[in-house]
C-alpha cells in the first residue's frame, strides 16, 4: 500500500512538474510574441503543443506566427484547430484563417470561412467585397493573360523584392548582405542591390546600390523622380546613427528622400515631413510628372493594416499632405506597395479584395486622370500568372521597354521571395461591327466609321460597303472609341476597353434617323427614306422583300402614335383598266391587313384607295413596249401622310 501511494506521489510531482515546465514555455512565448519574434515563438509553442498542451491562446498565437512569417499551410492547421475547438474568438481569425486557406488553394473551404466572417461582421470592406464577388475565381480567371513569368537568375536563396528600372540596371531589395538579424523571421536585415542589364535581357553583376544609403537597418522599395536627381526609398526609423521607437516601443519604417551629388553619389539625406515615430511610412512611388508621391501607410485615418496614400510634390519639391486613397482602393486589409505607371495605371497589392490568396496584385486603370475628373475608380484583379495562391507584390512595369517585375513567394521559387520578370504580350484582336439602323435594324451602307484612342486621337478611319460592315486590328487591354456617322442620321460614339487576351470583339452600331419636319401630304418614301413597296405580275400577296419597308412603315406609326396615313397602291397597264382597277384594290387590302395585323396598328389609323393603271410613274403605258424591270415600278403600294 505504502508502493502504491509512494509511486502516486511520484506520478503526480512529474505531472505537476511537467504542467508547470509547458506553462513557463508558454510564458516564454509570450514574451517572444509581443517582441515581434514570430519564428521563436512559433518554435517554443510548436514543442508545447506537440506535447498535447492546447489552449485558445496558445492556437491563437502559433497560428498567428506562422501567418504573420507567410506560412500559410502551418497557420491554416493550427487555425483549423482553432476553430475545432468552438469557442468564441475575434472575427479576424475567421478571415485569417480564409486567407491560409486560399493560399494552400481549398478555395471551398475558404469561401465557407470568408460568408462566416462576413456574418459577423457586416460593415467590414473585405467581406462585403466576397459578398458582392462570389463568382471572384471565374472573374480572375477570365482577367488572367497567357504569358510566361521569369524567375531572375540573380536570386538568392533568402529574401529579394521591389524591383525599380534605372537607367540600364534594376534595384532591389535582398536580405543577402548577412549582418544584423531582424527578429521577425530571423533573417539579416534588407539593403539595396543593383544589377546590370546584358545584351540578352539578362541581369547580372550584382553589388549594393547607394554608398550611405544602406545601413545595419531596413533599406527597400525606391522609387524616382522623372530627372533621376532625387530618389525616395524605405528604411527603418533609422537616421544620422539614431535608432527610434514609438511610444509603443515598435521601431517603424519611414520615406527618405536623397539627391544626386558629384560623380553620381547619393546625398543629402532627409526625412520627409509626415513620417512618425508612431506609425509606418513605405514604399513610394513617383508619376511620370513628378507631381504625386503614391505610399503605404497606417497613419491616422487608415482604414486596415495599411492603406494607400497620396501626396502632391510642390515646384520646389516640398511635400504637401497626405491624402488616404479611400475605400475604392483600400479595405481592412492590407493595401501596400503601389505602383503608377506612364499612363497614370495604379497598381497595388491588398489581401482585403477577393483575390487567389495572399497578397493579390489591383489595377484601377486611368487612375490619375479618372480621380481629377471625379469619374467612377474600376478595380480589376490582374490574375495569373501575376498572382497565385500566396503572396504576390512589388508590382512594377516599363511600357517603353515592355517588359516588367514583381515578387512571389510562390512555389517553386529559390528564397522566401523571389523577382520574377515578364514581357508584355503581343496582343492583337479584332474589333467588328455592322451599321444599322435603330429602328428597322436595316444595315446602312455608306456610313463612315472612324476609331480613336482613348485619348481622342484619330487611328483609322473607314466607308463601310454594301454590307454595312466594318473591322479595325487593335491592341489589347487598352481603351478605344468608334465613331459612327451617316447623313440623315444621329451620330453615334461607342468607347470600349479591349479585353487583355485576344478574342473577337463585337460591337452593336444602331445609328437613329434625324428627327425631320414632316405634315400631312407629305410622302413616307421621300420624307423618312421608306422606300415603296412592290408586287409580282398579276399578284396581290406581300412579298418578303416589300414586308421588310412595311415593317419601317410600322415602325414609323409606332413612333408616331397620332399619324395617320392613305395607302394607294397601283398596277402596271397590261391587262384591261376594269381588270387593274380591281387588283390595285386587292393590293390595297393587303398592304392594311398586314399592317394592321403584324403591328398591331388601329384599322383607324390608315385610309386606301386602288388606283389601277391610272398613275404609272414612266411611259409604259397601254402599247408601249417596256421591259419587266420598267412594269415593275408601277406595281406598288405608297404611303401618303394625312395628319399627325
Amino acid at each position: 500500500m505504502k508502493t502504491i501511494k509512494f509511486i502516486f506521489i511520484i506520478v503526480l510531482s512529474l505531472t505537476f512538474s511537467f504542467g508547470y515546465s509547458q506553462k513557463g514555455k508558454v510564458r516564454q512565448a509570450t514574451k517572444e510574441y509581443d517582441n515581434y519574434a514570430y519564428l521563436r515563438t512559433s518554435e517554443i509553442l510548436l514543442d508545447v503543443a506537440n506535447n498535447g498542451y492546447r489552449s485558445v491562446d496558445l492556437l491563437q498565437k502559433l497560428g498567428n506566427s506562422f501567418y504573420f512569417n507567410n506560412k500559410m499551410e502551418d497557420a491554416a492547421k493550427w487555425y483549423g484547430e482553432l476553430m475545432a475547438m468552438n469557442e468564441p474568438v475575434d472575427a479576424e481569425y475567421y478571415f485569417r484563417y480564409a486567407q491560409a486557406l486560399k493560399s494552400v488553394e481549398n478555395y471551398t473551404e475558404s469561401d465557407k470561412w470568408m460568408k462566416k466572417f462576413h456574418e459577423a461582421n457586416k460593415s467590414d470592406l473585405r467581406g462585403r467585397a466576397f459578398a458582392s464577388r462570389v463568382d471572384y475565381l471565374s472573374k480572375i480567371e477570365a482577367a488572367s493573360r497567357d504569358f510566361e513569368v521569369k524567375n531572375l537568375d540573380i536570386n538568392s536563396d533568402k529574401s529579394d523584392f521591389g524591383t525599380i528600372q534605372y537607367k540600364n540596371q534594376i534595384i532591389f531589395a535582398s536580405t543577402r548582405g548577412g549582418g544584423k538579424k531582424y527578429q521577425w523571421n530571423e533573417q539579416p536585415f534588407l539593403d539595396l542591390f543593383s544589377a546590370v542589364k546584358q545584351e540578352d535581357g539578362s541581369y547580372n553583376n550584382v553589388k549594393e546600390f547607394g554608398g550611405d544609403i544602406n545601413t545595419k537597418y531596413h533599406e527597400s522599395t525606391v522609387s524616382f523622380t522623372p530627372d533621376d536627381k532625387a530618389m525616395y526609398f524605405t528604411r527603418n526609423n533609422y537616421f544620422e546613427g539614431k535608432y527610434k521607437k514609438g511610444e509603443d516601443g515598435v521601431n517603424r519604417l519611414k520615406i527618405y528622400k536623397a539627391t544626386k551629388g558629384d560623380y553620381d553619389k547619393w546625398e543629402n539625406i532627409e526625412s520627409i515631413p509626415f513620417n512618425s515615430d508612431n506609425y509606418s511610412v513605405a514604399h513610394p512611388s513617383v508619376n511620370i510628372k513628378g507631381t504625386k508621391l503614391y505610399f503605404a501607410s497606417d497613419m491616422p485615418g487608415t482604414l486596415g493594416s495599411s492603406d494607400i496614400f497620396v501626396v502632391d510634390i510642390n515646384d520646389d519639391g516640398t511635400l504637401g499632405e497626405p491624402v488616404n486613397l479611400g475605400a475604392s482602393v483600400n479595405t481592412e486589409g492590407h493595401e501596400t506597395f503601389p505602383f503608377i505607371n506612364e499612363v497614370g495605371d495604379l497598381y497595388f497589392s491588398s489581401n482585403g479584395f477577393a483575390g487567389l490568396g495572399g497578397l493579390d496584385v489591383f489595377v484601377i486603370r486611368d487612375f490619375e486622370n479618372r480621380l481629377e475628373k471625379g469619374q467612377p475608380l474600376t478595380l480589376e484583379n490582374v490574375g495569373k500568372p501575376i498572382n497565385s495562391s500566396k503572396d504576390d507584390f512589388a508590382y512594377y512595369e516599363n511600357l517603353t521597354t515592355e517588359e516588367g517585375f514583381f515578387t512571389s513567394n510562390r512555389d517553386g521559387g529559390k528564397g522566401d521571395d523571389d523577382i520574377y520578370t515578364f514581357k508584355f504580350p503581343e496582343c492583337v484582336q479584332v474589333v467588328e461591327g455592322i451599321v444599322k439602323d435603330k429602328d428597322t435594324q436595316e444595315i446602312i451602307p455608306g456610313a463612315t466609321v472612324t476609331l480613336f484612342d482613348g485619348e481622342g486621337k484619330q487611328i483609322d478611319k473607314v466607308v463601310v460597303g454594301d454590307d454595312a460592315a466594318f473591322s479595325f486590328d487593335v491592341e489589347c487591354d487598352k481603351e478605344y472609341l468608334i465613331r459612327v456617322e451617316k447623313e440623315t442620321y444621329s451620330s453615334d460614339e461607342k468607347r470600349f476597353t479591349t479585353p487583355n487576351k485576344k478574342q473577337e470583339l463585337k460591337l452593336e452600331i444602331n445609328l437613329e434617323q434625324d428627327e425631320q419636319e414632316i405634315k400631312p401630304g407629305d410622302d413616307l418614301a421621300k420624307t423618312l427614306d421608306i422606300p415603296i413597296i412592290y408586287f409580282d405580275f398579276d399578284k396581290s400577296n406581300i412579298r418578303p422583300d416589300a414586308e421588310v419597308e412595311l415593317q419601317k412603315v410600322i415602325a414609323v406609326l409606332n413612333k408616331y402614335p397620332t399619324m395617320k396615313i392613305d395607302v394607294r397602291s397601283h398596277t402596271d397597264s397590261r391587262a384591261t383598266t376594269q381588270y387593274n382597277d380591281a387588283l390595285s384594290k386587292r393590293r390595297n387590302k393587303s398592304t392594311i391587313d398586314y399592317i394592321v395585323k403584324k403591328g398591331n396598328i388601329s384599322k383607324d389609323r390608315l385610309t386606301g384607295q386602288g388606283y389601277g393603271e391610272s398613275q404609272l410613274v414612266n411611259k409604259c403605258s397601254d402599247g408601249v413596249d417596256c421591259t419587266e424591270t420598267e412594269h415593275q415600278l408601277n406595281r406598288r403600294s405608297e404611303f401618303i401622310i394625312i395628319s399627325m
